[in-house]
């Protein structure tokens, strides 16, 4: 991948906002299709200090919600500070009272981006700054993070409901911020647990809700399957799971918690990121389960090392599980997204940007009625469309197909990724949507067509578009009938944000939705579609 040199300098994507609670119109450029009816929901980090006391992380901002309402081709904006306990308490002190990353205020709080995902151990409680997601449990609207807490939102208004807390209802500990649904409403996560009998990584499923009651509800939420850690002192690092129509699939990556040193560590009140390792010499184990009856199957399939944040899609063919995914091979630099870092300029920007690693779309294929008697050493799968192999050894090897060809890496590689959820999630699909990463936050939105791994392009200088949105039409015919929502946000210029949207055929611009407001760079969205 080309080293890139002068960069422009993306600090105003990480600078604290205002919010904007009233909704205020947006001036359309183009035309935003007049069957589109609902919110497109988006949280992130969007207040970096209070007072004189500064967050050194860019996770660590507090989250802000933000709410596109589109209707009749015109659209409205509004935000919010999620109220977390975080918030409030830190906003009456005027100062950071409530560290984020990891409980303790340690004077050297963590630089990396696993951190946050490990405070949850801490003794002190965790944080429930929310700022990953939105996810829906039941109907109801949650905004997530990687701890214990969430919060329900409202998804018109986006005030702030009561807090949950995930313990109170299941033994686990956390759930990630990429939870999965299936199509009877139920939702699946995954979660772990810690205790005198080792180290566990849950599958969970919170059941369909009836709508009725206007209260946080995961009661009937059931651990599915518990997966025993391969080294129970070192447990790795999960961000989402890999979910098809049958099976769910827990990745356990060589990016390893220390616990014994995470102990000592916090008693000796130093930071996290050095408890933290990446381990390329170990393997990656796929752990596969039964999605209605939560049996874990008997055949374990590894991998060479590599890591993977976000899942695309996976679906079953004649007796093989076809899994797509983002992934890297070097976990140590899952980049130091410092606020200090995000806001260098120069040399100092170009050399952090180039220490990142590159994501790429990749296929593992494993097959799942592996016979007692099948020889070793030779290719297991046979499937026309695929060069993914699989081989039966002591340890059954698999490896990847790339879901590319050579002109992606021209964009930096890709994440985020975004399908036809509703209608394609767990089955078989052709297209995928991601943001192109030239820079450090993202500078384009791709569409890939897996027939022939062809490439549609959305770039514009000075423009970081967020994760792309794929909302059907409602008549729709092939899988890519509908939009693509993307929000756009620019250094260059004070308040002059907007809403894209990009015919997901042609991947060419319908309209825009033009907000005279500063938004910082994001995370993760959905669209709420409203009758």
């Amino acid at each position: 991948v080309s080293v890139s040199v002068g960069l422009e300098s993306i600090g105003p994507l990480v600078s604290s906002v205002e919010e904007t609670p009233d909704p205020i119109s947006t001036v359309i450029k183009g035309e935003i299709p007049s069957w589109i009816t609902g919110s497109f929901l988006r949280n992130g980090p969007g207040r970096f200090e209070f007072g004189e006391s500064k967050f050194n992380h860019w996770f660590d901002g507090m989250a802000l919600m933000h709410r596109f309402h589109i209707k009749d081709g015109q659209v409205t904006y509004s935000s919010c500070f999620l109220r977390s306990d975080s918030y409030v308490q830190n906003s009456e002190k005027n100062r950071i009272v409530v560290s984020e990353f990891g409980t303790l205020a340690t004077p050297d709080p963590c630089k990396n981006i696993f951190a946050r995902f490990f405070s949850r151990f801490q003794i002190p409680k965790a944080t429930d700054n929310a700022g990953v997601s939105f996810v829906k449990y039941k109907g109801d609207f949650y905004v997530s993070t990687e701890t214990n807490f969430m919060r329900r939102i409202d998804p018109v208004s986006l005030e702030t409901k009561e807090k949950v807390d995930w313990s109170e209802y299941i033994a686990i500990n956390a759930a990630t911020a990429h939870p999965h649904y299936d199509r009877n409403g139920a939702t699946y996560n995954l979660g772990n647990s810690h205790g005198r009998n080792g180290f566990f990584y849950h599958i969970l499923r919170v059941p369909p809700g009836d709508g009725k009651n206007d209260v946080a509800d995961l009661s009937g939420a059931e651990i599915l399957c518990s997966i025993p850690a391969s080294d129970p002192r070192k447990p790795s690092y999960y961000h989402s799971f890999v979910m098809s129509e049958n099976y769910i699939v827990f990745i356990e990556q060589p990016i390893k918690l220390d616990l014994l040193k995470f102990m000592l560590y916090r008693v000796a009140g130093k930071s996290f990121h050095k408890v933290m390792s990446w381990n390329p010499e170990l393997e990656t184990i796929f752990h596969v389960a039964d999605r209605h009856t939560g049996q874990l199957i008997k055949t374990k399939y590894y991998s060479s090392a590599m890591f993977t944040l976000h899942q695309i899609n996976a679906y079953e063919d004649n007796g093989y599980l076809i899994m797509d995914m983002c992934c890297g091979d070097d976990g140590n630099v899952i980049g130091d997204f410092t606020i200090e870092n995000l806001q260098a300029s120069g040399e100092e920007l170009d050399k952090f940007f180039n220490s990142l690693c590159t994501n790429l779309p990749r296929r593992y294929v494993l097959p799942l009625d592996v016979k007692e008697n099948e020889p070793n050493d030779h290719n297991l799968i046979n499937l026309p469309y695929t060069t993914a192999t699989a081989v039966k050894t002591v340890t059954g090897v698999c490896d990847h197909e790339d879901l590319y060809n050579d002109d992606l890496l021209q964009y930096g590689g890709l994440e985020f990724p975004q399908i036809n959820y509703t209608y394609y999630n767990a089955r078989p699909y052709r297209y995928f949507y991601a943001c192109g990463f030239g820079h450090v936050f993202a500078d384009s939105l791709l569409k890939m067509d897996l027939e022939g791994k062809k490439l549609k392009v959305w770039r514009h200088a000075g423009l970081f578009p967020s994760e792309p949105v794929f909302v059907p039409a409602p008549d729709a015919k092939d899988e890519d009938d509908g939009v693509v929502m993307s929000v756009v946000i620019t250094p260059r210029e004070k308040k002059s944000s907007f809403l894209l949207v990009l015919d997901a055929k042609t991947f060419t611009e319908l309209g825009r939705a033009e907000v005279p407001v500063d938004i910082p760079c994001g995370t993760h969205g959905l669209f709420n579609e409203m009758s």
